[in-house]
């Protein structure tokens, strides 16, 4: 319930004249603690006013970098005091040492990709986990901007592109569309993850 009053919350601010500084605050802190991704927010904007989607691209893209940075720098310097508290408080404790338990430093860059991508597993997990395994702080910048860049941007791009057409036929078909993609994402998702784990 108060998760649902969050999302409603951030898709109310589309309509504000401080969205872009909305904005950038959540996709910051939703790389560390912030459990509604940027996504929700970016997404109404575009719609509102698809002439800026790429700036919007622009801010979600580096503000999101920016904020996995910082979820490193917990995860590296301040696991115990910062990091853990967080994921307990989530109830994504228990996940997140099944992940560091079976984590190779390759497969984590995996996880880093696929989690810009497609928010699986979620950003904050990967984040943390990514500077308690100490990846490369230049890698894991690269990594973050480009998957993190190329979700923003598609977005973007379809929302200039389909724009209003695309919005029209997803109410038309909500509860059609919704199952349909979450099966199709998790299903190509683990998939991915299951080839590429059998291969590490």
């Amino acid at each position: 319930m108060i998760l649902n009053k969050l999302k409603a919350w951030v898709v109310s601010l589309a309509q504000r004249r401080t969205a872009p500084h909305w904005l950038g605050l959540i996709a910051f802190f939703e790389s560390s603690f912030f459990p509604v991704p940027a996504d929700a927010l970016c997404i109404p904007m575009a719609l509102v006013r698809p002439q800026k989607a790429y700036h919007y691209a622009l801010i979600g893209t580096v503000c999101s970098t920016l904020g996995g940075v910082f979820g490193w720098i917990i995860g590296f310097y301040a696991y115990d005091t910062i990091a853990k508290p967080i994921l307990e408080f989530y109830g994504k404790y228990e996940s997140f040492q099944t992940f560091q338990n079976d984590a190779t430093l390759k497969f984590l860059i995996i996880l880093l990709i696929t989690s810009g991508l497609f928010h699986f597993p979620p950003i904050k997990l990967v984040t943390l986990l990514s500077g308690l395994m100490g990846v490369s702080l230049p890698l894991f910048i690269i990594i973050c901007l480009l998957a993190r860049g190329t979700r923003f941007y598609f977005f973007a791009w379809f929302i200039q592109r389909f724009g209003q057409k695309t919005l029209d036929l997803l109410f038309r078909h909500f509860t059609w569309f919704v199952p349909i993609g979450l099966i199709l994402v998790l299903l190509t998702y683990n998939l991915l993850i299951y080839k590429l784990y059998s291969a590490f």
